[in-house]
């Protein structure tokens, strides 16, 4: 049975995703910040009849318990096979590049870089020892550079410097790595969920958990011949999803 950690799993896009994956046989670590919020998602996924998953108290942006993580999860199998960043915030308002306040970027960048970072390093011992080891980080369209230098972009209009910057850093971190290990067995991508509707944006998106959920586990069970090192956004691109940096 291959393995999975999803981190921020226990509600909203990050649960679906732990959802989907265990539906396909996969035995899956949720990761939830507040382990007892964590071990509620586990006991609503029993009741559906899925008893392939178990809670793992982690906070990505805390170094021990990231590493008390790994340490208990390595207590319980020797090899991970997909690893799917999904933790992050938004970082509140204000979002203007003039008003935004050092402390917002701090947080923000603590969760949505250095956290995907913690987690990777910690866990890529694991993850080398799989046959298909795969890196799934959850980014946005929104840091795209490029679509955000173009006012024909549906969402132009939409800046938020925080958050957009962080996703674009997120970015190029899945782009050094992915090259990084690019002799290797791994296929490591940025996905976008899409504009979704969770509490994460005050339930403003269009877009479905179940949509969002498919487009995440589609690129974590990529095949041998899959891409590497390349960003998706189906929301953006229904044709091939491939978006650019």
């Amino acid at each position: 049975m291959k393995s999975a950690l999803v981190t921020g799993a226990n509600k909203s896009i990050g649960f679906e995703v732990v959802k989907q994956l265990a539906q396909k046989g996969i035995y899956v670590y949720l990761g939830s910040r507040n382990l007892q919020n964590g071990v509620e998602a586990v006991d609503k996924l029993k009741a559906e009849g899925l008893n392939n998953a178990e809670a793992i108290q982690l906070d990505i942006t805390d170094d021990e318990s990231v590493k008390n993580a790994r340490s208990e999860i390595g207590k319980k199998t020797k090899v991970l096979d997909i690893l799917i960043n999904n933790a992050g915030i938004y970082g509140g308002y204000p979002q203007t590049a003039l008003d935004a306040t050092i402390d917002q970027f701090k947080a923000t960048y603590d969760a949505n870089v250095y956290g995907v970072v913690r987690v990777t390093q910690a866990f890529i011992d694991l993850l080398k020892k799989s046959s298909e080891p795969r890196i799934v980080n959850v980014s946005s369209s929104q840091g795209s550079i490029t679509l955000h230098s173009d006012p024909a972009y549906k969402y132009y209009d939409y800046k938020g410097v925080v958050y957009l910057s962080s996703k674009s850093a997120l970015n190029m971190f899945t782009v050094v790595l992915a090259y990084e290990l690019k002799d290797t067995a791994f296929k490591i991508n940025a996905v976008c969920p899409g504009y979704t509707k969770t509490d994460f944006n005050g339930h403003r998106g269009p877009g479905s958990i179940e949509d969002a959920g498919k487009r995440i586990v589609k690129y974590a069970l990529i095949d041998k011949d899959g891409a590497t090192g390349k960003f998706f956004s189906e929301e953006n691109n229904p044709e091939t999803g491939e978006i650019p940096w």
